[in-house]
């Protein structure tokens, strides 16, 4: 078993798939040792086997190049339920065919102001539809995996469209539900209660998420293991209470039926919530717990935990790639660890508060690894949430549903589930406001190491000597020392925002951040993409940022950063438009300072008639290497600057304006003349940046373009005279090249 889950776990660390023949050859050979001592060996290729060509099934059902970025006319069923968010409907669309093309089986779509749509309806749409594609930075979510992960070939925005068949089916009924839900009165927290019941968040603001976030606690939030752990072992509790107190008839052995009754609660529940993969998973491990309790106790409590994982993964090879699969399974392992095998009986108070910390070392070591926020708020958020939510406002929540065909009680039943909620809601407030999440940094492998052994060894029982040395081995992944430029270098990050502009000019003791990038409705690449990428590159703080002009695609995370990140200078080309976002200081044409060996100066047309000409220009020179940041100016302010005596001549250029016509001038290349030119854009952008008679410029001066959307974000070591890498090209099956 342990063979087999490793050759299907290894999927998730391959950097491509093996050929089809591999594979053969591969499935063959594990075959025949089947029957041979090496019978492990051949389980371990058996399932890697399987796991790649399941992936690979997956990433042929992508859409074809050809039909990247056009747009066609399609049918298809809309499938789960639809999300709301800042006036954009997304939803999933399956059964998806045009007269066309061929198209993937699954697709997510977005439609911008569209009207409502329902689960279980059929739709006729005209879709802009793309290949699916992530940003790639330092530290930011992948939404490549994910997409993946969930089977989607394609993602896709609707120009127009039209309903060919009212909504029917099972989604159909849990979206009529979620409508009762967010219809009845609960303090506000409706859309928390569709949460907890039908496992849809989306009702869940910004605001919301990130409290959880902070508290750790998003774990409640959304329907996971131990909710439908909870519904199924309160069912099995209340058979085997009636059992213990003599009220349970005789003639039916009371196990047997606590056991099915738990796995009946465990699927209805899990009905309601959509079977979405990390609800599956769950209903997975429920099962073989009550198999396990049945027939199979004597084979202890690690059994069923690898016997989960590997119908888990037989079933969805790709679950690996999701956080949740992960964390998931090592909730499970430390708990086992923990409570397994310990010798007499803790109360309840103690197991839980034994049960929280244990907790969050225990997965301190997988947060660390996959990058995400670690809650210093965590144990304490959970001793209170975890019972809060767990016996007072999910039982309120499922009982006021089952209850709302009685006039009045289903409705009352919410309306305390909703108080419950926005009473706990204030109290993680209290507790998120004193101790915020952190975002760990990137760590090198012998430190997370180190960190997961020290994180074994606290867990380890009482009495055991070398429990203590486990809080030495995880401070280096808590205090990593910096890894900075050293004298008279400075490394250059070209963040990858999409459509809007991010620079981090790094020095051996100072930073600057050049540009925040964009913010568009909920979606802040300060707060997702630009603090989580500062944060893994072990940088505490900034000295100044730099706001090029107050456009939103430059400036509109601006506000996040600042409140995630202490920053001792903020500085603009727009100081009067950011007033009522952020304060900062104007730019200082002519203004030079030297950090560690590395020059910098600043350029500013004082005659500039809009927000892309006010633009504050940047020089950075680093061991007689230049790198020239010219914000968004265009070709008008490109000719002022040439009037200047501003030194232009450079190494790297960040192409003004993102490549756009009105800017690249001629005479602006000449005079810089470059080796490489930077493009910050978004693929498939509105603007159509950048134009191909600005590439055509670029290619004609023998200049090497390095284009963000094909290549994630981008690392420039200057003073080294060294060549730009691109995150892109760290190779993962799953990524797009």
């Amino acid at each position: 078993m342990l063979a087999l889950a490793l050759g299907l776990l290894t999927l998730r660390f391959l950097p491509g798939l093996p050929a089809g023949w591999m594979l053969a050859v591969a499935a063959i050979l594990g075959l025949s040792l089947l029957f041979s001592r090496l019978y492990p060996v051949g389980l371990f290729l058996l399932g890697l086997a399987w796991a790649c060509c399941s992936a690979q099934w997956a990433l042929d059902d992508r859409l074809d190049e050809e039909l990247d970025g056009r747009t066609l006319w399609l049918e298809g069923r809309v499938v789960g339920l639809p999300e709301v968010s800042a006036g954009v409907v997304r939803f999933q669309l399956e059964e998806a065919h045009s007269r066309r093309a061929e198209l993937p089986g699954r697709l997510r779509l977005a439609w911008y102001g569209g009207p409502e749509v329902r689960g279980g309806e059929r739709w006729r749409l005209a879709v802009n539809l793309k290949r699916p594609h992530g940003l790639v930075n330092p530290q930011s979510f992948d939404y490549e995996a994910w997409l993946l992960a969930r089977r989607i070939g394609a993602t896709g925005t609707i120009k127009a469209g039209e309903r060919l068949a009212p909504a029917s089916g099972l989604g159909s009924w849990r979206d009529g539900l979620r409508q009762r839900l967010l219809a009845a009165p609960a303090f506000g927290r409706e859309g928390g209660l569709a949460a907890l019941v039908l496992g849809d968040g989306s009702g869940l603001s910004t605001a919301d998420w990130r409290l959880l976030q902070h508290t750790g606690t998003v774990h409640l939030m959304v329907i996971s293991g131990q909710h439908i752990a909870l519904l199924a072992g309160f069912l099995y509790g209340l058979v085997a209470l009636l059992a213990k107190l003599g009220a349970w008839p005789r003639r039916w052995p009371w196990l047997p039926v606590a056991c099915a009754l738990a796995l009946a609660g465990a699927l209805a529940y899990g009905m309601l919530a959509g079977f979405e993969v990390p609800v599956r998973r769950a209903c997975v491990m429920v099962a073989l717990v009550l198999l396990w309790r049945l027939r199979f106790r004597h084979l202890g409590a690690w059994w069923p935990l690898l016997l989960a994982l590997l119908v888990v993964l037989l079933l969805e090879p790709l679950a690996s790639l999701q956080p949740g699969f992960w964390l998931s399974f090592s909730a499970v392992a430390v708990l086992i660890l923990v409570f397994g095998g310990r010798l007499g009986v803790w109360n309840w108070w103690r197991g839980l508060t034994r049960a929280q910390w244990t907790m969050a070392i225990g997965l301190l070591p997988m947060m660390l690894i996959l990058g995400l926020p670690v809650s210093s708020s965590g144990p304490l958020a959970n001793l209170l949430a975890v019972p809060w939510v767990g016996f007072v406002t999910v039982p309120l929540a499922l009982l006021g549903t089952l209850l709302l065909p009685v006039p009045g009680v289903g409705e009352g039943l919410l309306w305390l589930a909703g108080g419950s909620l926005h009473v706990l809601f204030e109290l993680l407030g209290r507790i998120a406001d004193w101790l915020p999440a952190w975002l760990p940094s990137r760590l090198p492998l012998w430190a997370w190491l180190l960190a997961l052994a020290g994180a074994l060894l606290l867990l380890l029982p009482a009495g055991i000597a070398l429990r203590l040395p486990g809080v030495a081995l995880l401070l280096p992944a808590l205090f990593l020392p910096s890894t900075a430029p050293q004298e008279g270098h400075a490394e250059v990050w070209l963040l990858d925002v999409g459509q809007g502009l991010s620079v981090l000019v790094r020095t051996r003791e100072h930073a600057l951040l050049y540009d925040a990038g964009p913010r568009f409705g909920d979606f802040d690449s300060g707060e997702r993409i630009v603090l989580p990428s500062l944060r893994a590159l072990n940088l505490p703080r900034l000295d100044i940022l730099l706001l090029s002009h107050a456009d939103n695609d430059h400036a509109g995370g601006a506000a996040a950063i600042l409140a995630g990140m202490p920053v001792a200078r903020v500085v603009s080309g727009e100081p009067q438009r950011l007033a009522h976002r952020v304060q900062s200081e104007p730019c200082d044409s002519g203004q030079s300072w030297q950090w560690n060996g590395v020059d910098f100066r600043t350029w500013q047309w004082e005659r500039a008639v809009s927000g892309n000409q006010a633009s504050c220009v940047l020089l950075v020179e680093a061991g007689g290497e230049r790198l020239l940041l010219t914000g968004d100016i265009d070709a008008r302010a490109e000719q002022a600057l040439l009037q200047t005596d501003f030194p232009l001549a450079a190494r790297w250029l960040l192409a003004p304006h993102h490549g756009s016509r009105s800017s690249s001038s001629q005479r602006f290349i000449e005079a810089v003349a470059p080796e490489h030119v930077l493009i910050a854009r978004g693929r498939h952008n509105n603007f159509g940046h950048p134009h191909p008679q600005v590439l055509q410029r670029y290619q004609a001066a023998g200049v090497q373009v390095h284009d963000s959307s094909a290549t994630g974000a981008l690392r420039v070591l200057l003073g080294a005279q060294g060549q730009a890498q691109g995150l892109r090209s760290q190779a993962r099956f799953w990524r797009e090249k």
